[in-house]
């Protein structure tokens, strides 16, 4: 009686589950096309979604009444509204994807891509490139070079908090504050070095923006991000066993090193190729997988789906208040998920240090 028993409580509890997954998925999927639909409509010329619609259905090769007849209007839809449209949804799915890898790598909360340092290395990149004029690569030069730094300063942490064999996640973490700390002196350095121009492109560059993107670029972050999301999703039953602890992970046939060089290469191509061409935005990758851990549980493969769901949905409509909500102006972007994420920040570390019973 007792087994069965047990057996229908499992059976009940996965119908929840799997429920409760439907349902923010369904939610967040909704969301996310609402918000893509008023994105792509509202600005100095207003679209209705009809249009917006119609456009794209027109696009695949269905014609329909709804698409517009107006020449200008389309071209605002598919030389500068979609392609940006696109790179917020694809930019802020590839950060929150690599905020939950790099949680469940490190088994903590706490831990977003910064960590290793990808975004200062990033910024250094980029900010050579703007101070020194470099134009080896052309008009790409400051995105080659930014995805370059990024990749050099998490190899270099990892490198560095590699000792006997392993990597040692607490000194992964304090190797990276240490390479922030020195590419944040380097980025200051160039700052000095620069002219009045090159300082207020360093400085809107780190606060991060989503204007000019372009079907090119737009492209490399869709094709590099796919396949790295998909290795991600790959690893998810990996995670699940990983955060048993690393003996019993290995025990159970994760090869635990090669699985943690995997997932930080992953995180450095998400992070390195989602702020390479936007510039740094901040939180996306804190926020959005610990909410989204919050609502669905631990097992990390429906984490990173609904991760990337929901990192895709809070960039797009964070991309279009920093358009709309003051007129004939577009904020930066990086600074709307600031003004999300350091309060929520705040709040986790009250909410951890209450459940250890550090604070009152």
């Amino acid at each position: 009686m007792n087994v069965e028993a047990n057996r229908a409580a499992s059976t009940m509890k996965g119908r929840i589950t799997g429920s409760r997954r439907a349902i923010v998925y369904i939610s967040v999927s909704v969301l996310l096309v609402v918000g893509v639909l008023l994105s792509a409509g509202l600005g100095q010329l207003p679209i209705s979604p009809t249009e917006v619609v119609g456009s794209l259905l027109r696009s695949v090769g269905i014609q329909n009444g709804w698409a517009p007849t107006d020449s200008i209007i389309e071209q605002t839809l598919w030389q500068i509204r979609f392609p940006r449209v696109v790179m917020s949804l694809f930019v802020g799915a590839l950060l929150a994807v690599a905020g939950a890898v790099m949680q469940a790598i490190f088994g903590n909360p706490l831990a977003e891509p910064g960590v290793v340092g990808v975004s200062s290395g990033a910024a250094v990149g980029a900010a050579a490139s703007i101070v020194f004029g470099l134009t080896m690569f052309g008009s790409w030069t400051p995105a080659v070079l930014a995805f370059a730094g990024g990749l050099i300063a998490t190899l270099l942490v990892y490198t560095t908090a590699r000792a006997q064999g392993r990597t040692e996640a607490v000194t992964l973490i304090l190797t990276g504050i240490a390479v922030n700390a020195f590419a944040g002196a380097g980025l200051a350095l160039f700052m000095f070095l620069g002219d009045t121009s090159s300082r207020e492109q360093i400085v809107f560059w780190q606060l991060g923006s989503m204007n000019g993107s372009r079907w090119q670029e737009v492209l490399i972050v869709v094709l590099v991000g796919a396949i790295a999301t998909s290795v991600s999703i790959g690893f998810g039953r990996q995670y699940d066993l990983l955060s048993l602890g690393e003996r019993t992970a290995s025990h159970l046939g994760v090869r635990v090193e090669a699985l943690r060089v995997a997932s930080i290469v992953l995180v450095a191509l998400l992070t390195g190729v989602a702020v390479a061409f936007v510039g740094i935005i901040s939180f996306v990758g804190l926020v959005v997988p610990h909410l989204v851990r919050m609502l669905l549980g631990p097992s990390n493969r429906p984490l990173i789906i609904a991760s990337f769901l929901g990192g895709a949905t809070l960039l797009v409509y964070a991309d279009l208040l920093a358009r709309t909500v003051i007129p004939s102006a577009d904020l930066p972007i990086g600074i709307l998920t600031s003004l999300i994420g350091g309060p929520f920040f705040y709040w986790l570390i009250r909410r951890s240090r209450r459940r250890a019973g550090g604070w009152a």
